[in-house]
């Protein structure tokens, strides 16, 4: 079982720049592929991005793509989303998840571990 733990959210300003972290403890991290969540208020869960298990493959919500990053360290067992050119309708909480399906996924479904979200915020 895995545990996850987010840091690195805050309030940031519109064009800005945050660098979120997860690290994971409790099992194996390289046999998860992760992915990054967000949830605005009053909306559903929605898909960021997403890593392979050895970081070649990643995915990205069209919304994101150019401006966020994901990369992992196995070595350290921690995923990283590094935002760049931020909006206001970025603002969310952000969570990362671990999923041992076949290939990467999108779904919120298909990620069996979760960790409890960090606040990211967005001024104009």
């Amino acid at each position: 079982q895995v545990q996850l733990v987010e840091s690195g959210g805050g309030l940031v300003q519109a064009g800005g720049s945050l660098r979120l972290s997860c690290a994971a403890s409790g099992g194996t991290f390289s046999n998860y592929h992760m992915g990054w969540f967000r949830q605005a208020p009053g909306k559903e869960r929605e898909f960021v991005g997403g890593i392979s298990l050895t970081g070649v493959f990643t995915s990205y919500a069209d919304s994101v793509k150019g401006r966020f990053t994901i990369s992992r360290d196995n070595a350290k067992n921690t995923v990283y989303l590094q935002m760049n050119s931020l909006k206001p309708k970025d603002t969310a909480v952000y969570y990362c998840a671990a999923s041992t399906v076949t290939s990467l996924p999108k779904s919120v479904g298909l990620y069996r571990y979760w960790g409890q979200g960090t606040q990211v915020t967005v001024s104009s």
